[in-house]
């Protein structure tokens, strides 16, 4: 039997500490989905430009970012009640919150943060100037649009109401 149980045991212990106080640099530096990286499911068509730009910007953000490639998105979007009229090129999910269209990452962040009682946001149609529209080809054209937060109703169907405004 030792003589200095208690020694070996603090040992053990400091140890254990000088090993966890490291590990949050480890978790931070990695890959994986954390409340400051997370994760977003995108479903958007394989030949599609903007969304993959749309993609990127989530990526440069801090997003985790799944891709599935689809001929329609339009049916996952139905799929998770959205309506076709709320539309645009790419439907994504993200703490259970759908997103479609050109939603700059600020605003879904921002959703994330208030957590509404909503189905999630929209951009309606792919408005130059929003994030994945807002490429050389459009030589710096930016047209005013608003994120939507679409929220169902009782009696079935959504309502909307401006989430965020973007000027020109």
């Amino acid at each position: 039997m030792s003589k200095h149980p208690l020694q070996r045991r603090s040992l053990l212990g400091m140890a254990s500490l000088a090993v966890l106080a490291g590990a949050p640099w480890v978790w931070a530096s990695s890959t994986q989905p954390t409340p400051n990286r997370p994760e977003i499911e995108v479903w958007k068509s394989p030949t599609c430009g903007c969304c993959h730009l749309w993609v990127q910007h989530l990526q440069k953000n801090g997003f985790e970012v799944k891709t599935y490639d689809l001929p329609n998105t339009a049916v996952k979007r139905r799929a998770l009640g959205l309506p076709d009229h709320l539309g645009s090129c790419h439907t994504a999910v993200v703490a259970g919150y759908v997103i479609e269209g050109h939603v700059p990452a600020a605003d879904i962040r921002r959703l994330l943060s208030e957590k509404p009682k909503a189905l999630g946001l929209t951009v309606p149609g792919m408005p130059i100037g929003s994030p994945g529209m807002d490429g050389p080809e459009y030589q710096g054209r930016r047209d005013a649009y608003d994120v939507l937060l679409v929220t169902p109703q009782l009696m079935g169907g959504v309502s909307t109401r401006v989430f965020q405004h973007h000027p020109a």
